[in-house]
């Protein structure tokens, strides 16, 4: 399973692994227990772990940042329900973190995300190598496009002279008809 696939989905609890997308909705594998649904564009939104960011002090960091730091400070996560215990735990994990725009029930899903993650033992890695080729790849076949663009536009705009000899023999032709009638 890859970090990549992972997504949160309003009014579901948990994560999903993204299995398949609609025009209406998703395929959806839930990493609780295993179980496959389908989620309703309608009635649920649907947000990639990957193009999560969270407020700090500075700049907005993405949510494996964070995730790297509670790795890398290792220890026991604190109770989900316990809001001081997880305040102070990001003050030490993560001190960076901007704790008036960063709300506790923000900081309990991050807890409970993360504890996830770490017992399927998922790799937290962005995967970016691929979305960064895709623009190259997109600007030059933009730059191979524009010379067929052209060509085809001058094959398809007639030139004012060719315009003019074909509109000639029209005029002339409807002329003879208004005579014979």
């Amino acid at each position: 399973m890859e970090y990549g696939k992972l997504i949160a989905v309003t009014g579901m609890p948990g994560l999903f692994e993204l299995v398949s997308s609609k025009s209406d909705g998703a395929i959806v594998r839930s990493l609780d227990d295993n179980s496959t649904k389908f989620a309703s564009t309608r009635q649920h939104q649907f947000s990639h772990l990957e193009s999560i960011e969270v407020y700090t002090v500075r700049d907005n960091v993405n949510l494996t940042d964070i995730f790297k730091a509670m790795e890398s400070a290792g220890g026991k996560l604190p109770d989900e329900k316990d809001a001081k215990a997880i305040k102070t735990y990001f003050e030490k994990v993560y001190p960076d973190l901007d704790f008036e725009r960063v709300y506790t029930s923000d900081m309990k899903k991050m807890v409970k995300w993360y504890g996830i993650i770490s017992a399927k033992g998922i790799e937290i890695k962005l995967t970016e190598v691929a979305e960064e080729e895709a623009p190259v790849e997109e600007a030059v076949v933009e730059e191979e496009a524009k010379p067929a663009k052209k060509a085809a536009k001058k094959k398809a705009e007639p030139k004012a002279e060719e315009v003019a000899t074909e509109e000639a023999p029209k005029k002339k032709a409807a002329a003879k008809k208004k005579k014979e009638d």
